[in-house]
């Protein structure tokens, strides 16, 4: 089988298609978001995100400690850290931060840390259950960008920034040098610039596969910040587990050798190119566990590429991603099925045709925390899916 990998936007030579028999029974509605949306899961098996979280995110695992122990993992201040190319130092734990990007909020609130955060912004999807009451109660400054303003406002000595394209050399709600020229301190979250070109703008370029280290990365130093290593190494820990646990599972799958994807986020406009994952952000790596074949070869984390060179590479499942966003119409998965089912080029793609479509939480899509159990409700929609009838005997 020749699969087709787009590279720099275009589509290389050679064609694949897949038919067999369309299972009409087997439609979206078996991997809507009530069955494997993130945000109606919580990350871990037992449903607690870590250990046993409070409900207002002030504890995290089992926190009882000596004191010999607590003392041997306090943070020794003045505490330096390298971050995304920028040396930051902490004199103190801050006492107030302002997160720009769910991920940010997410890994403070399951440190425990949700009493220090004055004001959150740039959210895709609903906060983990466990989280609900606590973020009920914390200003939400923006839906998607806060102004630079409406930041500084809240007087916080550290601003926790997802992505550099908000918090950078070109940030969209500031620059760090801005920040930093009032006395407030910036950390980027390193999964965003470990491996990553972000000079060129909008979402980046990896210079190599993402990997959930760079996540473990950003909740370390988060928790060596604020003086809660314990806590830190706890949440790392449990995601740990989880993700040796949910590849396990993945490698039980009995999937077709040549199984191909795509990942399509969203689109400017449902007539313009989707944004599609590239081959190395997290979408790929959750391909790579599947052992499954990315369509789209970019390094661009999001690439935008045309239906018509999608449709000539013909994946086998199309991944869409649901959000509370509404920045662009196609930020809707119930817009993105619609099209996908109407357009007269996707509705004749194999993956549409046999209903091989699955929704998935668009926070999982991004390097995030959420990108683990990703991997797992991909793996549970994938075992549900008739793919026996598929036939990949090409040229």
């Amino acid at each position: 089988m020749k699969h087709i990998l787009l590279a720099s936007c275009a589509l290389s030579a050679g064609l694949a298609t897949f038919s067999g028999y369309a299972e009409t029974s087997h439609d979206l509605s078996t991997h809507d978001l009530s069955t494997h949306d993130l945000s109606t899961h919580d990350l871990s098996a037992d449903g607690a995100f870590v250990g046993d979280s409070s409900v207002d995110g002030s504890s995290v695992g089992d926190s009882s400690v000596d004191d010999s122990q607590a003392a041997s993992h306090a943070t020794d201040y003045p505490l330096t850290l390298t971050n995304c190319g920028q040396d930051v130092t902490f004199d103190r734990a801050p006492e107030r931060v302002v997160s720009i990007g769910q991920s940010a909020t997410e890994v403070l609130y399951s440190l425990g840390l949700a009493s220090r955060v004055v004001g959150t912004s740039v959210w895709f999807n609903p906060v983990l259950p466990e989280f609900e009451q606590v973020n009920a109660g914390i200003e939400r400054l923006a839906d998607n960008d806060p102004s630079f303003e409406s930041v500084v406002g809240k007087r916080p000595d550290l601003v926790a920034a997802q992505y550099e394209w908000h918090v950078g050399d070109t940030g969209s709600v500031g620059t760090r040098e801005m920040f930093h020229d009032l006395g407030i301190a910036s950390y980027v979250m390193p999964v965003d610039c470990d491996t990553k070109d972000n000079s060129t703008g909008g979402d980046g370029i990896r210079t190599a596969a993402f990997a959930t280290e760079s996540i473990y990365k950003g909740i370390r130093e988060l928790a060596a910040i604020f003086d809660v290593k314990d806590a830190g190494q706890a949440l790392v820990s449990s995601l740990q587990t989880q993700e040796n646990e949910a590849i396990a599972r993945a490698k039980a799958l009995d999937l077709p050798d040549d199984l191909s994807a795509v990942f399509w986020f969203s689109s400017a406009d449902l007539d313009s190119d989707p944004f599609v994952a590239g081959r190395l952000g997290a979408p790929g790596y959750m391909m790579q566990k599947l052992g499954i074949e990315n369509v789209v070869s970019s390094n661009e984390e999001w690439p935008g590429v045309g239906w018509e060179s999608i449709a000539k590479a013909d994946p086998d499942v199309i991944v869409i991603a649901d959000m509370d966003r509404r920045r662009y119409p196609a930020d809707d998965a119930a817009q993105k099925l619609d099209f996908l089912r109407n357009d007269p080029v996707t509705s004749q793609m194999t993956a549409v045709r046999e209903g091989r479509i699955v929704t998935m939480d668009a926070h999982a899509m991004s390097a995030t925390m959420r990108t683990i159990h990703g991997l797992d409700s991909l793996s549970q929609a994938l075992a549900e899916m008739n793919f026996l009838h598929m036939n990949h005997a090409h040229e």
